[in-house]
């Protein structure tokens, strides 16, 4: 299946439980994640627990039917994941590689809302974004994310 997206923002946390900040650009390393985030820091809530986390993505599409549906605001900043896209269903990439602008990334499981996320915001974060709160994935090669970047899967 041939899909293609943009990416709308990019966020980081220097810390566990910190404010995500927002990025125009940001250097992405193969098997470790993004330059000033948590989890290539290993200071991130999970840092401690297997399974790779470099980057964590999430479809503003999901964000605007959970306001929809739950009349809660969530922004991009406080879903907490690192990259919010348009025009790509995230949980088709699971298995699977895609680029997003020059970094090639993989699709390792989907990002299921947590606890954790649920007390940084609504109490019905955690049910509103069942099996919609994003993707975790691997980067398979250093480079430059953008904002304004294509999305492309030539699955």
């Amino acid at each position: 299946m041939k899909t293609s997206g943009q990416l709308l923002g990019i966020y980081v946390a220097a810390q566990a439980a910190a404010p995500t900040q927002s990025l125009n650009q940001v250097r992405a390393f193969a098997g470790r994640g993004l330059e000033g985030d948590r989890y290539a820091a290993m200071t991130g809530t999970f840092s401690d627990r297997p399974g790779n986390r470099d980057v964590t993505l999430i479809e503003a599409e999901a964000l605007e039917a959970y306001e929809s549906e739950s009349g809660n605001k969530l922004s991009a900043a406080e879903a907490r994941r690192n990259l919010l896209t348009k025009g790509v269903r995230l949980n088709d990439l699971v298995g699977r590689e895609f680029q997003v602008g020059a970094v090639r990334l993989r699709g390792l499981r989907l990002s299921e809302p947590c606890t954790h996320l649920m007390r940084l915001t609504h109490p019905g974060t955690l049910r509103g974004l069942v099996h919609r709160g994003g993707l975790v994935a691997e980067v398979l090669c250093d480079g430059e994310l953008k904002v304004g970047d294509e999305i492309k899967d030539d699955g």
